[in-house]
């Protein structure tokens, strides 16, 4: 019975990370009951996110609205397939699990033994090292974009957009606009040193980081005559 309130009904596999599970049902970010009717179709990406759910659990976005870590890996897959006709479940799971090594503790040998090298390789493509100043990996980003295999490159222009969107819809607390202006210009330099990689996503970016610029913009001389 779906409605149980059980776990009974899930996969034995997924029966692994229940608390994943409910806990992403209960905030209701997203509604991966919807496992039960897809897990034949692309089983590893689902395990991805169920896997990410639990690691993530914690967390919270750093916008005023608090919303769900687990919301952005998701729509960094989602952007990928719906848009950039992604459909390799490698790129996609790693996607999902683009944050965990970075944000959450989970170590490059626990995905691996979950998901495989490839799938692990390109997450760590994509990990900063938190033991650097913020501005040095924001630049070795820069430096080591151009680098990156191919998925890894789909992932980051995906993080990017997300991230963009997130900057105009609910900016991290304590962002000053420079800050956000900042981050727009570093995200687009980013975005400059990956070169050509999907057609559909890249167009997507240059229209979120440019509708993005002038409402972020705009908050500046909002902020300028409020102080007049």
């Amino acid at each position: 019975n779906k409605n149980s309130g059980s776990g009974d009904f899930l996969p034995r596999d997924l029966q692994l990370f229940p608390e994943a599970f409910f806990h992403v049902e209960a905030n209701q970010s997203v509604k991966l009951f919807v496992i039960c009717e897809l897990y034949g179709t692309m089983k590893k990406v689902l395990e991805a996110a169920c896997f990410a759910a639990r690691k993530h659990r914690k967390q919270k976005r750093k916008g005023i609205d608090g919303t769900p870590y687990i919301n952005h890996p998701l729509e960094v897959a989602w952007l990928l397939n719906a848009v950039g006709g992604v459909t390799d479940e490698e790129v996609l799971s790693a996607a999902i699990l683009h944050d965990t090594v970075e944000d959450s503790g989970t170590t490059p040998e626990e995905l691996e033994a979950h998901f495989g090298k490839v799938v692990a390789g390109y997450v760590i493509e994509v990990s900063d090292d938190k033991e650097l100043p913020k501005e040095e990996r924001k630049r070795l980003q820069v430096e080591h974009a151009p680098h990156l295999t191919y998925g890894a490159k789909l992932i980051k222009i995906g993080d990017r957009i997300a991230n963009l969107r997130s900057i105009v819809s609910d900016p991290p607390s304590g962002w000053p606009v420079e800050q956000q202006i900042r981050y727009f210009e570093w995200s687009r330099a980013v975005f400059t040193a990956l070169g050509p990689i999907n057609a559909p996503l890249e167009e997507l970016f240059l229209r979120e980081y440019e509708e993005g610029f002038r409402i972020v913009a705009a908050r500046n001389n909002s902020s300028e005559e409020t102080m007049k």
